[in-house]
């Protein structure tokens, strides 16, 4: 017998290691998205309460695979669906393996889904987009503020995808090695997206979901499997652990956040960061330097500063410059600002500020006005200061980045 609040934990923590594995499982049976959505949703609401009366099964992905599974028999069944189809998804009588790929095996159903939303037959959003929902279980609310769309239009655009796979009958498959390379812009795009999503989460309480991130890090080793040699692939699994590595030290106790030049440099992940920066050097010898390196690159400057007075803010601008000439963006542009700000001082860094607010192309984030607030500060320009971090608190998406803005704002003493 469980409390029902351990089964809740449980149900959680599974939701948390399981949900992409039993979804992606369903899929490769059924081929029909939508329904294996809706069985595995079906499954972990059944958990909540079995588990509580029967106990946490030793194996719960397994439970909630074969329980999902039997919900998706069902329903082919009542809709009448052909023999064929039902002999199909009857013969996963044994619950499949989810042990973690080994060095030997070719990567799992979570990856063939993964190159499966990133077939070239749908739009680069919509690859990105339609993993995210259905690998991480991010809900389309937390997409849309990760693509800086409403919540409506990113939901036509998961509708339409999936309906573009069926329709088209792409397979489910890790396409043969002479498309692979093809199908990796996306998928790096989409472990990017996830990674962030759980370094750094866009709404909610807390601001890191380990989750996801761990889930993100994961698929990138598998992919550097897959892929050897990928000079890219390389390049984003050592910007993940770099930037995982000092995850520990990004909030406090209390669950504030703590700016990178605040943090206990002591709880940084020191074999992290060495793998990290191990990953980088193999993939920059390839000489053809990408994003991810050059963002790796930036990463192992603050991984490697003992302290932030040691940090190397001239070759951090430079390479914010490199990156902005690969991958023009207005976020490229604000960290671009904040490191020359930090080189030469925040006063060089207000006019490309301006800038950036007069593009509008980061029009309603709190990251724009957060920074221009953080340099009027140093400035010593205390009222302005105080006005901007206002402005930036009301837009502030994370409880753990209102804390810290408030902090801030009130250690200027102004009314």
């Amino acid at each position: 017998m469980t409390s029902p609040d351990e089964a809740r934990t449980a149900v959680a923590e599974a939701f948390r290691d399981e949900w992409s594995q039993v979804v992606a499982t369903l899929i490769r049976v059924t081929g029909d998205w939508d329904l294996a959505e809706e069985c595995a949703q079906d499954a972990f609401a059944l958990a909540l309460w079995r588990w509580a009366s029967d106990g946490v099964p030793a194996r719960p992905g397994a439970w909630l695979t074969t329980v999902a599974r039997n919900r998706a028999v069902d329903v082919l069944r009542r809709a009448a669906v052909g023999e064929a189809k039902l002999r199909e998804v009857a013969a996963m009588a044994v619950p499949p393996s989810f042990e973690e790929p080994s060095e030997e095996t070719i990567p799992d159903d979570v990856l063939r889904l993964m190159f499966t939303c990133c077939h070239p037959a749908l739009a680069p959003e919509a690859r990105v987009a339609l993993t995210l929902r259905t690998l991480a279980g991010l809900t389309t609310a937390e997409i849309a503020r990760a693509f800086l769309v409403g919540e409506q239009t990113m939901c036509k655009r998961l509708t339409r995808a999936k309906q573009k796979i069926r329709h088209a009958a792409i397979p489910f498959r890790v396409p043969p090695p002479a498309l692979l390379p093809e199908r990796l812009k996306a998928v790096l795009n989409v472990l990017y997206l996830l990674f962030n999503e759980g370094y750094s989460a866009t709404s909610g309480d807390e601001l890191v979901r380990r989750n996801l991130s761990a889930e993100a890090i994961r698929l990138a080793r598998v992919l550097t499997r897959l892929m050897p040699g990928e000079p890219e692939s390389e390049g984003l699994l050592a910007l993940m652990l770099l930037h995982d590595a000092r995850a520990s030290a990004r909030t406090a106790p209390s669950g504030a956040l703590v700016p990178l030049e605040e943090q206990d440099r002591s709880l940084w992940d020191r074999p992290r960061i060495e793998e990290g920066l191990a990953l980088l050097d193999d993939a920059l010898a390839r000489r053809a330097p990408g994003p991810y390196q050059v963002q790796a690159a930036i990463a192992a400057c603050h991984a490697t500063a003992p302290t932030p007075a040691d940090t190397d803010w001239p070759q951090i601008a430079a390479l914010y410059g490199r990156l902005a000439r690969l991958v023009p963006s207005p976020v490229v542009e604000l960290n671009r600002a904040v490191a020359v700000g930090m080189a030469e001082g925040p006063a060089a860094a207000l006019p490309l500020l301006d800038v950036l607010e007069s593009s509008g192309a980061l029009s309603g984030h709190h990251l724009l006005p957060a920074t221009r607030a953080d340099f009027l500060r140093r400035l010593g320009r205390t009222a302005e200061a105080a006005a901007v971090y206002r402005e930036a608190l009301a837009l502030a998406p994370t409880e753990a980045e209102r804390r810290y803005l408030t902090r801030r704002l009130a250690s200027l003493s102004v009314p």
